[in-house]
């Protein structure tokens, strides 16, 4: 079993590389592959981007709604599971808008990808590349999104980063 980390900045690819990849081990399998989702609606625009990826992932997938509790769901899949977490940055915003421990939060994370038994593809953008963000919300999430990436890298079996539709394997 294994956990891969796939990081991309936005519209890289990398959740059409995870999808692709946990739909080939799933079809191998024999199973049912399942993208956990943690966006939530809150304007037209998302609710409209939400339904495009439904629409692109098509019937074959079971979806799971973990918008701010994502170990409870990691942890009710059975073993031998095929999963994609999409993503873990609005996974991040969600906790960081409801004044979460964030640290504990991401420590609670890491234990249940190592303890996940099954195929499991984590998606994240990667945001420390840009400009230094110009206020103190915003430097947060930058650097909470960097711990996070790095404390999942060390507990991953690979990670990916996804730029233009290209992979680079980096672990």
């Amino acid at each position: 079993m294994s956990v891969t980390l796939v990081l991309g900045g936005a519209r890289s690819g990398k959740s059409a590389f995870a999808q692709a990849a946990a739909e080939i081990v799933a079809k191998a399998r024999g199973a049912t592959p399942v993208m956990i989702v943690t966006a939530q609606a809150f304007d037209t625009e998302m609710e409209e981007r939400i339904a495009r990826h439904q629409v692109d992932r098509g019937d074959a997938w079971t979806t799971l709604e973990a918008p701010m509790d994502l170990v409870a769901a990691l942890r009710g899949l059975p073993p031998g599971a095929v999963a994609v977490v999409d993503c873990l940055t609005l996974w991040l915003t969600n906790l960081m808008l409801a004044e979460c421990d964030l640290s504990s939060a991401a420590t609670r994370l890491v234990d249940a990808i190592v303890e996940f038994d099954g195929e499991l593809w984590l998606v994240s953008n990667e945001v420390g590349w840009g400009v230094v963000p110009d206020n103190a919300l915003a430097r947060r999430f930058r650097d909470e999104a960097g711990r996070l990436h790095q404390a999942l890298a060390r507990a991953a079996d690979a990670v990916h980063l996804v730029a233009a539709g290209l992979s680079l394997r980096m672990k």
